[in-house]
């Protein structure tokens, strides 16, 4: 069944994936399983998105329930589960209003499109440029590809869209030698996930914070994988207390539902009028309901909490990981870690999954792990023997 499916997927799907070859059919808790019955426990949760695991009760039934009363209507009309959740986003964050959208990407289309529309009211039309950051990760559109500060992800699409300028992650010096008159906002990671699981230095972003308000400059924190629990905190500038003017989120905000959002003050939202920005399924009640059902969720069963100290308790033992001679750095905040290794990784990967873990690769020889957040620490346990069976080995 598994080869004539993946033939049959190779035949009529376009090849934008490096997929495994690995046909997953169910999915409960922490567990994947396959054709076979073949069982996983999962350690990306589709990449930073599923915190609550998969099929959360919780979820199915609030997605049962809206879409037995209303899925779609467009955002002509209002509509209840969007206006809840939008209430208990901002009731949660710095933010005053809230733009739902479809995705990661078009959250971040949202933010760059707001903050050159926010400079050009504010500081004419030649106030357009925003400075990103190298190894960043911003989507796949055009404009949040052209922020997007990694080569590999542009290659074959020039001309990408001008006016982003790109700087070494956590270097201060030349972030302030970037910035003209043409500056409108700095766009970044609060940890960049897809650039290697890296963590600022202490102060780094309260720098930002301080050159923004000093220079008249919006600052956008892309939320879309550090965001709803994952690093332990609701949302990451919490670690800081840095408030941005914008964020995004996505990912596990509807815990594998099509759903992203751009948050924003007041003052900068005010940029948006009716007509300079929409989407046709952003935010419908199908979703939004789902989507307040894991925020619910999420508070009920403490579970950013038990993120931050599952968290601690994986980040220990990675790092008694580091005796080995492959074992370079971990990193991290809550669950979303990494290892850095002296080796490629992606054999690592594939390894581990005949062992029964799912996990991934960044940046070439960077392990990434974000497991829901509902991961025991037995599991963990397991998963960390395995592993170190495997590097002990190199």
């Amino acid at each position: 069944m598994t080869d004539n499916l993946q033939q049959r997927a190779d035949a009529v799907m376009a090849h934008t994936y490096a997929r495994y070859p690995l046909t997953l059919m169910k999915g409960k808790g922490t567990r994947l399983w396959d054709e076979t019955g073949r069982e996983y426990i999962d350690f990306i949760s589709g990449i930073a998105v599923c915190s609550l695991g998969h099929s959360h009760p919780a979820l199915v039934k609030a997605m049962a329930a809206q879409a037995a009363e209303l899925v779609h209507v467009s955002n002509l009309f209002y509509t209840e589960p969007q206006v809840k959740l939008a209430e208990w986003l901002t009731a949660r964050s710095f933010a005053d209003k809230v733009f739902f959208c479809n995705s990661g990407a078009e959250a971040n289309e949202a933010a760059i499109k707001l903050a050159r529309r926010y400079g050009h009211q504010h500081k004419g039309a030649d106030c357009h440029r925003i400075i990103a950051m190298d190894k960043s990760f911003h989507g796949r559109t055009m404009a949040t590809l052209s922020a997007t500060g990694q080569e590999k992800i542009r290659e074959g699409f020039a001309p990408v869209l001008e006016g982003f300028d790109h700087v070494p992650y956590g270097d201060l010096t030349s972030l302030e030698k970037m910035i003209t008159d043409h500056t409108c906002a700095i766009m970044l990671e609060p940890v960049q996930g897809e650039g290697g699981v890296r963590v600022p230095e202490t102060g780094y972003l309260e720098a930002v914070r301080r050159i923004c308000d000093e220079m008249g400059l919006l600052l956008i924190f892309d939320e879309i994988q550090t965001g709803i629990g994952r690093t332990g905190t609701l949302f990451a500038y919490e670690h800081s207390g840095v408030r941005p003017d914008i964020m995004t989120l996505a990912k596990a905000l509807g815990n594998g539902l099509p759903i992203g959002a751009m948050l924003a003050e007041n003052r900068v939202m005010a940029s948006f009028t009716p007509g300079s920005h929409a989407s046709t399924f952003g935010g419908t009640p199908l979703v939004t309901a789902g989507a307040l059902a894991v925020l619910e969720t999420l508070e009920q069963e403490n579970l950013v909490q038990r993120c931050f100290e599952t968290g601690q308790y994986f980040k220990k033992k990675l790092e008694g990981l580091l005796s080995l001679a492959v074992a370079k750095e971990v990193r991290g905040l809550g669950l979303l870690l990494g290892i850095e290794l002296t080796c490629e990784g992606t054999p690592l990967v594939k390894a581990m999954m005949e062992k029964g873990f799912i996990i991934n690769c960044v940046q070439g020889n960077t392990l990434r792990f974000a497991p829901p957040f509902i991961i025991t620490r037995e599991e963990i346990d397991e998963m960390i023997e395995a592993l170190a069976e495997l590097l002990s080995g190199l």
